[in-house]
């Protein structure tokens, strides 16, 4: 028997908020987490803007040995496990913790760590490199650090396709749970990539936006888009089976209801341009629920800024709508809009933080808006919402994410009705 999905906890930590409540603050007032590197040099780079996390002080969650031995990547998802474990209300007494997984994920690991521990071998020798390197920089640490620290010993596994990473650990842990392997699964992914390496490799193959104005650098569906904001932070959810969520009373922000994944099978790092693979992910996801595109009231896209990715995704979702009905009616109830105009790309962490805020959109009935959204591209006629949230009651909506390797990747959440 299949069993109901539902999210008891949320825990994230973005450029615009170093916990749930204050991203969506930042999400409410429209705020831009996008400003000028600091974590670089950045005067040999092209590329002068990130989405980094602010005022992280590590020091107030972690001891000081520990700070020299977590990479982080893991820094940031034991602080958002932290909170969705706090938020779910959680605790030995009414969950057993054998029964509890964790399916985090990140699309590069620890990649500060393998670039600072490369830069030794070459400066120092290989007698210099740290002993910790490999469990500071492999991409399954932070899922096995979570565990470490919460106690948690179901099923651990980080899922790593890339910007799709933490969509599939989620769609992943929620199949888990629907067909009874878990009860419990802590679920997103976690990302920490703005080093040297990462912004040369992106730069170097033109993904990055070279502008120098944040409020207009990450423009998801704008005709003056070239390329997306490198960003970091984590997002991690609780998903629990609904009847042991309603035996301990837990709060519930909204029903997972349908998942998707596909391959494009057609480039590396470009996106089909047919979009037929999204379009099957999406396809997927509303199978899964038995709904169609008609139903789906807001769709968070990938919406990378990236001329390939936003129109793709754009011809991706319209061609779902072609297949209904009055398909000009439904295009123009269907909102649409991108967060990574707030938040930058968080990578792989970027499904887990934009699943959070679909969950809070459901929860407070508002749709956010494309900020700094100014010039409409006929390539991208959806009905983006453009710089200004809606305020709508919302039942189904569906999240995406594209991934390099043709990974695609769709949820869909549901207004929680008993």
């Amino acid at each position: 028997m299949e069993r109901r999905v539902v999210i008891t906890g949320m825990g994230a930590i973005t450029p615009i908020g170093n916990n749930v409540e204050e991203m969506w603050k930042g999400i409410e007032e429209n705020r831009c987490g996008i400003a000028p590197l600091t974590q670089i040099d950045s005067t040999e780079f092209k590329t002068k803007l990130a989405a980094e996390v602010k005022n992280f002080e590590e020091e107030k969650y972690f001891e000081p040995k520990q700070i020299k031995k977590l990479d982080r990547v893991i820094k940031f998802a034991i602080v958002s496990a932290k909170e969705a474990m706090k938020d779910s209300k959680i605790n030995e007494e009414n969950t057993d913790f054998n029964k509890i997984g964790i399916f985090v994920s990140s699309g590069i690991g620890g990649v500060i760590t393998l670039q600072n521990e490369c830069f030794v071998l070459k400066e120092k020798g290989n007698k210099r490199v740290s002993p910790l390197f490999i469990p500071m920089s492999i991409a399954n640490m932070p899922a096995g650090n979570i565990a470490i620290e919460l106690k948690l010993k179901g099923e651990s596994i980080s899922i790593v396709t890339a910007c799709s990473s933490s969509t599939n650990a989620i769609g992943e842990a929620y199949r888990n749970i629907k067909y009874g392997y878990e009860d419990v699964i802590f679920a997103g992914g976690t990302e920490a990539a703005v080093c040297e390496s990462c912004v040369a490799g992106f730069e170097n193959m033109k993904a990055l936006s070279s502008s120098t104005d944040p409020n207009r650098a990450s423009i998801p569906f704008d005709k003056e888009r070239n390329g997306f904001i490198i960003g970091e932070g984590a997002g991690i959810v609780v998903l629990e089976e609904l009847e042991h969520a309603k035996k301990r009373n837990a709060k519930i922000y909204a029903e997972v209801v349908g998942y998707g994944a596909t391959t494009d099978a057609y480039h590396i790092t470009a996106p089909d341009p047919s979009g037929e693979g999204a379009t099957r992910a999406m396809q997927r996801a509303l199978d899964d629920c038995k709904i169609s595109i008609k139903d789906i009231d807001y769709i968070n896209a990938h919406g990378t800024s990236t001329k390939l990715n936003d129109a793709t995704e754009t011809k991706a979702i319209k061609s779902l709508i072609e297949k209904e009905e009055n398909p000009e009616e439904i295009k123009k109830k269907l909102l649409v809009s991108s967060t990574k105009s707030n938040t930058g790309h968080l990578l792989g962490a970027a499904g887990g933080v934009e699943t959070i805020i679909c969950a809070k959109a459901i929860e407070k009935s508002l749709v956010p808006a494309t900020i700094n959204y100014k010039e409409k591209d006929e390539e991208c006629d959806l009905n983006v919402v453009p710089n200004k949230n809606i305020k709508k009651d919302l039942k189904y909506v569906m999240t995406n994410s594209l991934g390099f390797g043709g990974h695609n990747a769709s949820l869909i959440l549901k207004k929680f009705e008993n």
